[in-house]
């Protein structure tokens, strides 16, 4: 029996890279999955209903259940229906992977309304999205006395946690707020029976080798034989586990690349200064910077 055999999955941004990645195992691992992808650029522009049509292919073609999915879920109604979808096509709900994303770098002097509003919107606004319509139809099935042993597993990045990157404010700050709504979802959800936690993967990827200070580091080929620190392969399995139905962890970021797998903090209180009245300017000139 395999791990996740009855489990029902979505899965967006599963088309190409490390969502398809996330699809296929976990369809091997015994779930059915939703492949979500609508198919545009790197910057979110365009439509193909190809690559997700294409993996969903390829795990019917192995013995696997599969569906395609081409709906934009930065828009309200494309997450509805892709939950809707999950619910109609395979019976239920029991994961999903939200790893949707797209990129518009740019400086902050040079960044434009559309380049901010876009990367949020498919991101940070894409997982809530997604995670809330889902949220309905556990918290529904829950209060209907149908046990619900769910698990969500957001995408935040290294960029909006412990690494930010120039040229990556709209990228970064999503991805930080993917993390803290990871951690909000967690305490919100574990009274229905749903887990949530987030990974910040590092993995070559179209995204990774558009990413300028980045591409040189991951476009290295590997010789024939060698681990492969950078595929994109490396990410699945902790989804695929996080996924499980008796997994006990919720609330976690884990940061993920090659073989190495670490736990993110997040803000965390190192020193303090303190004082018994007032603050006064002067003295947080003389001690907050040996603070730092």
């Amino acid at each position: 029996m395999s791990s996740l055999d009855g489990r029902i999955a979505v899965v967006t941004g599963a088309g190409r890279g490390i969502g398809r990645e996330h699809a296929l195992l976990l369809a091997r691992e015994g779930a059915a999955v939703v492949v979500n992808d609508l198919g545009g650029g790197n910057d979110g522009a365009g439509a193909d209903a190809g690559p997700a049509q294409q993996v969903a292919d390829e795990i019917t073609a192995a013995g696997g259940r599969a569906v395609a999915n081409t709906g934009n879920i930065a828009e309200w109604a494309g997450a509805e229906a892709l939950i809707a979808q999950a619910v109609t096509e395979f019976g239920g709900l029991d994961i999903v992977v939200n790893n949707a994303g797209i990129l518009r770098d740019a400086f902050i002097a040079s960044m434009d309304e559309s380049h901010w509003d876009t990367v949020i919107a498919v991101h940070l606004k894409g997982h809530f999205a997604v995670l809330h319509h889902a949220a309905v139809y556990w918290k529904e099935q829950f209060k209907s006395g149908s046990p619900v042993t769910a698990s969500v597993i957001n995408t935040a990045s290294a960029s909006g946690t412990f690494m930010p990157n120039p040229g990556q404010a709209n990228y970064g700050a999503a991805k930080a707020g993917i993390a803290a709504l990871t951690q909000v979802a967690a305490l919100e959800l574990e009274r229905y029976g749903v887990r949530a936690n987030a990974i910040a993967p590092i993995a070559r990827t179209r995204l990774t080798l558009a990413t300028p200070g980045m591409s040189a580091m991951f476009a290295e080929e590997v010789p024939e034989g060698h681990f492969d620190a950078f595929a994109p392969a490396n990410i699945a399995p902790i989804v695929a586990y996080l996924a499980q139905e008796k997994c006990p962890i919720n609330g976690q970021v884990f940061a993920v690349q090659g073989g190495a797998i670490s736990v993110l903090d997040g803000w965390s209180t190192h020193r303090t200064i303190e004082t018994d009245g007032p603050w006064l300017v002067e003295d947080l000139a003389q001690r907050l910077p040996a603070l730092l």
